[in-house]
């Protein structure tokens, strides 16, 4: 077995290697994975392993979701087949060098699996090759750090959380040597780890830290994305830390955002084809119609960008985040942010999504509707915002919740023609689920405000 010139059999067949790890993502983006001795990962080289599939048929707690067709006890929660794509493959620099290999799931027939998220986001990138065109992307995180351990958390209750750092201090160079071994060990360990940074720095906030990822075409970027949301917390895990990505964790502070910044590349010369040197905002056409076809999208595909009730907390006025359909250059109170520059930089940044994405939804939602708008060469109708992107009256307003959200896009006809039925009708129902949770919830609020009173 090979994989972009190297044997993997010879890489892991050595007696100091005697175990693997692997992991998928369950519908949310959060790795599920094992360990496996090194003679079952080379059995599973050719014919794929057994993993239980009850991971895309449970909640993020693990609680199984009764509205689901795919899996649920009416199926008995078999085993689906896993295939490990050995073009994912790292060594975990914090874990001995452990190998370390992403899968995806299959069908009974050996069909991408409609339903799996990774799978989503492939049949969309088939779709931008069929077009001639190389996806290049880089995502950018920001989260909340903690001194605090998964114990002290439940103990506190979730309150009165010591931050990493006390106050607001964005780009501070003075926080970054307090917590100097934290910062290294993320720059260094991430690198070796086949996730580079762009950046790393401190965030307005008390203990917020926001990180670019180093762009790269098509699956690698986005499987750069995932593993980065993990590694982050396994990495502050060995320093006392927990890290979060929650979009908004507390009521006075900003959220946390998820961006993906995009560029499409010719497949036949390589070169940017958002790129106009000629235009004022140097954007061609073709990206013109792309930007066109995620500003219908974004209000039928929001749950992909926004799939928490959590989401929706972040997204309202004056927070650095959207609320609106809107679009600008090198603006940051709108929806999706042109960049323009170079033949090499000119780009989009979508700016919806929060740190909570699951990567392979947001930018299989990302790329699928701007597809869709260069298909039918739609053209911008609504002009560029100047100045503050909340002050536009006539702007179209995204849902507000994620019940309203779920419901447009389990009515579109868009979403499903792009990413299939099986799968628009899995994901909503997972999202229906999750609002029936939060909505028999009794919350704090609720208790502060209605127990005395009432």
């Amino acid at each position: 077995m090979e994989s972009e010139g190297i044997d993997i059999t010879e890489l892991i067949d050595k007696p100091d290697i005697t175990k693997v790890k692997i992991a998928v993502t369950d519908i949310d983006g959060i790795l599920r994975g094992k360990y496996i001795n090194k003679n079952k990962f080379l059995s599973a080289l050719s014919d794929g392993l057994g993993f239980c599939n009850v991971v895309l048929g449970w909640d993020m707690s693990d609680v199984c979701y009764d509205n689901t067709r795919y899996t649920g006890w009416h199926t008995g929660y078999p085993d689906a087949k896993v295939r490990l794509d050995l073009s994912t493959h790292r060594s975990i620099p914090w874990d001995n060098s452990t190998p370390f290999f992403l899968g995806d799931f299959e069908d009974e027939l050996g069909n991408p699996l409609p339903v799996c998220p990774r799978q989503t986001l492939k049949r969309v990138l088939n779709r931008a090759k069929e077009m001639g065109f190389d996806p290049f992307l880089g995502l950018e995180f920001e989260w909340f750090n903690f001194l605090e351990t998964p114990h002290s958390l439940r103990e506190k209750k979730y309150k009165d959380l010591k931050p990493l750092t006390p106050g607001m201090f964005g780009y501070s160079i003075l926080r970054s040597t307090l917590n100097q071994p934290f910062f290294v060990d993320l720059m260094d360990q991430l690198r070796e780890f086949d996730i580079p940074l762009e950046g790393l720095h401190t965030e307005t906030g008390p203990g917020v830290i926001e990180a670019a990822i180093v762009g790269a075409s098509g699956i690698e970027a986005v499987d750069r994305a995932v593993l980065f949301k993990s590694a982050v917390k396994e990495i502050a895990y060995r320093h006392g830390i927990i890290a979060t990505f929650m979009a908004r964790w507390n009521t006075q502070m900003p959220g946390c955002g998820g961006h993906i910044h995009q560029s499409l590349n010719s497949l036949s010369n390589g070169q940017n084809v958002f790129h106009d040197a000629n235009d004022e905002r140097k954007m061609s056409a073709t990206f013109k119609s792309y930007l066109a076809g995620q500003m219908k999208a974004l209000p039928e595909v929001l749950p992909m960008f926004a799939p928490t009730i959590n989401s929706y907390k972040r997204l309202v006025e004056g927070y650095w985040a959207p609320t609106t359909v809107t679009w600008s250059s090198d603006n940051r109170t709108v929806a999706l942010r042109v960049i323009p520059g170079s033949v090499k930089s000119t780009r989009l940044e979508t700016r919806v999504g929060g740190a909570d994405i699951n990567p392979y939804l947001a930018v299989a939602a990302s790329i699928a509707s701007g597809l869709d708008g260069i298909e039918k060469g739609l053209t911008l109708d609504a002009p560029p915002v100047v100045g503050n992107g909340y002050a536009v009256k006539d702007a179209v307003r995204l849902p507000r919740n994620l019940m309203e959200a779920t419901d447009a896009f389990a009515r579109s006809s868009s979403a499903k023609e792009w990413f299939g039925e099986a799968f628009v009708e899995h994901f909503a129902a997972t999202r229906e689920w999750e609002w029936r949770q939060y909505a028999q919830a009794v919350t704090d609020w609720e208790l502060d405000r209605y127990l005395e009173i009432i």
